[in-house]
């Protein structure tokens, strides 16, 4: 995070489980602080669930962000639940990312709600079967002619691959697993081209 080279990070309660979280009882007011110390732009944390606690859990969230520098950001999922959600948290103040995103047609709700953000599920869509890249098509397509201005923010990368394809085709905003952004960094060219300047320029003058 401190390079620049990334914007913000993402939380939600599989990646908490993976990490050897338990959701429930994460310290939220540390975690955001040594986020800011890291020069996040922006911290997007989920809703652990779709029902009459996940006001006051984005109110308590809201609240622990306070201190901080970042934006902070509420992500719901794309249920009718979730979007019900909505108007009370917009009227918090809350800036929104609509999650779990598997269908273009999800674009059209999360944009009428005004949401900030949606979250295609890219990876995860191919796997079950889905044309994926067809669907994140028709996504763009709708944000060129959206007039609240929804952007897509496609999760589930499995390759730099995916990544690449994706940004030629003009998506801008990505969240990656750590094993893409080393990929993405890395090329076995350029290291070796490194090792090169690296030896000729210590190379002794006779």
């Amino acid at each position: 995070m401190p390079s620049g080279l990334f914007h913000g990070i993402t939380t939600n309660p599989i990646l908490a489980e993976r990490a050897g979280l338990f959701y429930p009882s994460i310290n939220w007011p540390s975690i955001m602080a040594v986020a800011d110390e890291l020069n996040v732009k922006e911290f997007h944390v989920q809703v652990p669930r779709c029902d009459e606690t996940a006001i006051s859990f984005a109110e308590q969230r809201k609240d622990d962000a306070e201190k901080c520098d970042f934006k902070f950001v509420i992500k719901v999922p794309l249920t009718k639940e979730g979007l019900r959600l909505v108007p009370e948290m917009k009227r918090m103040g809350l800036s929104i990312l609509m999650t779990a995103c598997y269908h273009s047609k999800q674009y059209i709700t999360a944009d009428a709600i005004e949401a900030e953000y949606i979250a295609p599920y890219y990876g995860r869509m191919e796997e079950s079967g889905l044309d994926a890249f067809q669907h994140l098509c028709q996504m763009k397509d709708f944000a060129t002619y959206s007039t609240n201005g929804c952007k897509i923010l496609v999760a589930s990368i499995r390759s730099v691959e995916q990544m690449t394809t994706l940004a030629a085709q003009g998506h801008s905003y990505f969240t990656i697993a750590p094993r893409i952004a080393e990929e993405l960094i890395k090329n076995e060219l350029t290291t070796k081209a490194v090792g090169e300047f690296n030896e000729a320029s210590s190379k002794v003058e006779i």
